[in-house]
Formats: C-alpha cells, sequence, structure tokens
C-alpha cells in the first residue's frame, strides 16, 4: 500500500483525497491545509490524520508519496521537501511559474531522485488517450495539424487570477502539453494574440481571459489553440488532429447521449458537462493509478518534471508573443 497525504483541501485536493482513499493499492494518511477547519472536515470525512503545515508530516516517517494540491506558488517548495525526503510527488499543474525557480528544482531532483509526476491530467482522460493511441498507430499518417478548443464555463474570482500566474500559465498550460503530446514533436515557434473580453477587470492583473496560440515545429507541422475563459454553453474540450492519411476527432462529453426530437426541437441533446471536475474525473483516477504504478511497481513516470518545464517555456512564450505582437522563435 502507498502512504499518501495530500496537501491541499481545495477542490482540487477533494478529488485527490477521495481517489486516494478509494484506491486499491493506496491509503490516505492526512490532509493537509493551513485553513484548519477544510483540513479537519476532509480529514474527518475520510477517516484520516491532518495537519495545517506539511512540513514535519512530509519529513516523517508515516507517508511514502505527497500529493500536491496546494496554490502553485508553494508547488516547488513542497517538491525540494519531497525530494529531500526521499518521498515521491504526484504535482498539480503546472510545476512552477518562474522558470529558473523550475531549474533550480529539477536539478534537485536530479541529486535527489524521486518520482515525480506532474498533473497533466488530461493525457489520461480515456478519450484523449486513444486519441494518441490511434495517432501513434498511424490512422492519419503524419501529422500535420493539431487544433485545440478549450473553453470554461465562467470566470474564476479575480483573487484566484492574482496568483495563478495568468491564462497562458494557469489555463493553456494543459493545451500546451497536450499540444506536444499530439504533435509529437517540440515546437520552435510561437505566436499568440490575447484580450480582454470576459470581464475588463481581468486587466487590472496584468492578464487576458480569451487568447488565440499558432505553434509550429521545426518540421512544419502546426498546431492551433484557442481559449476563452467564458463559454456561455459550458466546458468546450475539443481536439483535432489532421494527418496525411485522415482526421482525429474528440469531442465534448455530455451527461448521457441521449438525443430528443419533437416539434419544437431537433436533435436537442443535454447540455456539456458542467467543468473539469465532471468532465475529467476519470482522468483523475488513471493519474493516480498511474502514479501508484511508478512507486510501486518502478514503472516510468508517464509525465515528467521536463514535461512541466517545456510547457512553462511554451506559456512564457506566448504570454511574450501576446505582449508584443510578434512571434517567438525557441
Amino acid at each position: 500500500m502507498l502512504r499518501i497525504a495530500v496537501i491541499g483541501a481545495g477542490r482540487i485536493g477533494k478529488i485527490h483525497a477521495g481517489n486516494v482513499a478509494r484506491h486499491p493499492r493506496a491509503r490516505l494518511i492526512a490532509v493537509v491545509d493551513p485553513v484548519v477547519a477544510a483540513a479537519k472536515a476532509l480529514a474527518e470525512q475520510y477517516g484520516c490524520g491532518w495537519a495545517a503545515q506539511p512540513k514535519d508530516l512530509i519529513a516523517g516517517k508515516d507517508i511514502d508519496a505527497i500529493i500536491v494540491g496546494s496554490p502553485t506558488e508553494t508547488h516547488i517548495d513542497l517538491i525540494d521537501q519531497a525530494a529531500a525526503a526521499g518521498k515521491a510527488v504526484l504535482c498539480e499543474k503546472p510545476l512552477g511559474l518562474d522558470i529558473g525557480k523550475v531549474d533550480r528544482c529539477l536539478a534537485n531532483l536530479a541529486r535527489n531522485p524521486v518520482p515525480l509526476l506532474l498533473g497533466f491530467n488530461r493525457r489520461f482522460d480515456p478519450s484523449a488517450a486513444a486519441l494518441k493511441r490511434a495517432v501513434g498507430a498511424g490512422e492519419v499518417g503524419s501529422v500535420r495539424q493539431v487544433v485545440i478548443s478549450s473553453r470554461d464555463p465562467g470566470l474564476p474570482p479575480l483573487s484566484y487570477l492574482a496568483g495563478s500566474g495568468g491564462l497562458f500559465r494557469d489555463m493553456t498550460i494543459h493545451d500546451f502539453d497536450m499540444a506536444r503530446w499530439l504533435l509529437g514533436e517540440e515546437p520552435v515557434e510561437v505566436y499568440a494574440t490575447a484580450s480582454c473580453l470576459v470581464d475588463p477587470q481581468v486587466a487590472a492583473h496584468n492578464d487576458y481571459d480569451t487568447a488565440m496560440i499558432v505553434m509550429r515545429t521545426a518540421g512544419g507541422s502546426q498546431c492551433h489553440i484557442n481559449n476563452c475563459r467564458q463559454a456561455s454553453y459550458g466546458y468546450d474540450q475539443r481536439l483535432e488532429v489532421l494527418g496525411s492519411a485522415g482526421m482525429l476527432m474528440n469531442d465534448n462529453l455530455r451527461p448521457t447521449t441521449l438525443r430528443r426530437f419533437t416539434a419544437q426541437t431537433t436533435e436537442a441533446r443535454e447540455p456539456l458537462l458542467n467543468f473539469f471536475l465532471e468532465r475529467y474525473a476519470e482522468s483523475y483516477v488513471r493519474e493516480l493509478d498511474a502514479f501508484v504504478d511508478a512507486v510501486l511497481d518502478h514503472k516510468p513516470v508517464p509525465v515528467t518534471g521536463e514535461d512541466g518545464r517545456r510547457a512553462l517555456v511554451l506559456a512564457d512564450a506566448a504570454l511574450e508573443s501576446a505582449r508584443s505582437g510578434e512571434p517567438v522563435k525557441l
């Protein structure tokens, strides 16, 4: 059994804690959050311990691994603590917000090697994984274009945006990882255009809420990403891969496949799943499976710290391009 502590008792921490508690090869030892009421409530729900601060818990002998679901600015310090204590880490995206600090963290991991799985959970989504397998099997031939649409149902609280790292490092970071994964080749040029169209107050945080990004690889393959913090019709998540031999498309999910035909409506369907916690529920379960297998069975970690670094490089380049109006070469 892999003994795990979950750091963070917010919405993502609750998902991880529940998945650990239900996992046949893992045991939830404790949840940690400086908001004591939140830590205690989640601990009581799953019958585990709790703590307000992670330091002593990470250094102790009661756990084998941590899941980092705390704010982004805490990620690198927690990874460093875990590496020093020989504990494996599953860390939510992004790895960090500063490439220099990320590089120092990865160098520290090289000196104190422990399994680190970065939480780009969309790679574990059954539909995305099926698309990736089809690309790998050559169903579309050589990849020419990847198109990623990723739109949230609503803007997060402005207080969240203040510490998020901005649209590209917080939201688009998932899409940069998916682009690399599906292209099979690293982008060498990034062009981004971005606006504040949902709420003008976003500009006060030196951020954007709507963006389009175009990337090109050395071989000439292209990727187009479009993001918006608000889609009135729900959580919009679509993937498309065009190749020399065909095209693959990954569509949105709904609660059921029911379609209604009446005198008033034709092919009426249920709304899209509300947000990422519902849309990607299965991916979080599979992500934990991969983490447990990597630690207990010594299998390769499928999403590494280097993957996190490369996605951050693309996010930084997109931000630079959006501000300058010029493409950025990598």
